[in-house]
């Protein structure tokens, strides 16, 4: 079948000035695909990052959104498990190798193929080809395997619903991995896309939350998104009278950041998990203050599609949402400056009905 001319927004090279209107071809659905309408694409840090190159693996021409909401407007001849018509989601993630260890345990992130699980866009997670390319959600529509599709739950306000995609799963599956629940306590450090869901997600979970962050004027956003408590990091005297209280630390910030900060705040035993950062940390980890309460310092990426369409639920069992900003996909290039500029309150959601319209 002829391929699926397609409009799209994205950056053409690696100059970066901006992302701009382009056409890109998508392919009719094969028998395990669907084609996806989109409506909704939430905008993420890591799509900022990429398209800047600031991992030095971007595939140009690169169209980012890995938190992408539609409905499905064609099936394949084997498709099973969806119909036309469904309000589904698709993350940061399209396909895996299916055979390895990971895969065959359902842990599809953590693929252990050559070049791991095919990102949404930018190709495999490890681009070791770059003839292959994916491009993403900041587009109007799609073609995805079944196998990599999520359901909806209707009782979610559809326009908020794209963060849970990536925000949303990316906290859950390391609060669900090290058994975040009644009688932990939690802190969440960063109360920005990532962070806000944190403490959402870890308050439903039954957990003790505070959240922990350096801006003053997100004090009162944290609490009334849940936590119990609310620690300014530039409070030195608040930060040593913490230290030895969490079972289980969250890390969400995106930047290089100090560690060792926050270590002390962890019990014996407790847990250091870091999900915003993909890079070093800004200084070498001070092992004795490991050692010395037999502390854990770990790291977890976004999570398997079955923990996906499981966060899905939780939050519309729980009536979790993003809080999210609708701006119109021509309006991108003063999101991407505002998220540069930290001025992003928590989530961008791109209304993909201004690109169909232009």
């Amino acid at each position: 079948m002829e391929p699926i001319k397609t409009k799209a927004y994205g950056a053409s090279n690696s100059i970066f000035s901006g992302l701009s209107e382009m056409e890109i071809e998508r392919q009719a659905p094969k028998a395990d695909e669907v084609h996806i309408d989109i409506l909704y694409c939430g905008v993420c840090h890591s799509d900022l990052h990429q398209v800047k190159n600031d991992w030095h693996n971007t595939i140009y021409p690169c169209v980012p959104g890995h938190e992408v909401v539609g409905r499905i407007d064609a099936v394949g001849s084997a498709v099973t498990k969806f119909r036309v018509g469904d309000l589904v989601g698709v993350g940061c993630m399209i396909d895996s190798c299916g055979t390895c260890p990971s895969c065959q345990q359902k842990e599809e992130h953590y693929c252990e193929g050559p070049v791991s699980w095919t990102a949404t866009y930018n190709g495999y997670m490890k681009p070791q080809n770059k003839d292959f390319n994916t491009f993403g959600g900041y587009s109007t529509n799609m073609t995805v395997k079944e196998d990599f599709v999520l359901r909806i739950p209707e009782s979610l306000d559809l326009k908020a619903v794209a963060p849970i995609l990536c925000a949303g799963i990316t906290t859950y599956s390391p609060l669900k991995h090290w058994n975040v629940g009644p009688g932990k306590s939690v802190a969440v450090v960063g109360i920005g896309g990532l962070g806000h869901m944190g403490v959402q997600l870890a308050r439903a979970l039954g957990a003790t939350v505070t959240a922990i962050t350096r801006d003053k004027a997100k004090l009162e956003d944290a609490k009334k998104l849940g936590a119990h408590e609310v620690l300014l990091s530039t409070d030195a005297d608040a930060m040593k009278a913490h230290e030895l209280k969490f079972d289980f630390i969250l890390i969400t910030i995106p930047d290089a950041f100090e560690l060792n900060d926050y270590v002390t705040l962890a019990k014996r035993d407790g847990v250091i998990t870091t999900v915003g950062l993909l890079g070093p940390y800004k200084s070498a980890l001070n092992n004795q203050e490991v050692a010395m309460h037999r502390r854990t310092i770990a790291g977890s990426i976004i999570g398997s599609i079955a923990e996906t369409q499981e966060v899905l639920d939780f939050c519309a069992q729980h009536q979790i949402l993003p809080e999210v900003e609708m701006i119109r996909m021509q309006d991108i290039n003063k999101a991407y400056d505002k998220m540069k500029d930290e001025e992003v309150r928590f989530r961008y959601v791109i209304d993909m009905a201004s690109l169909k319209e232009a």
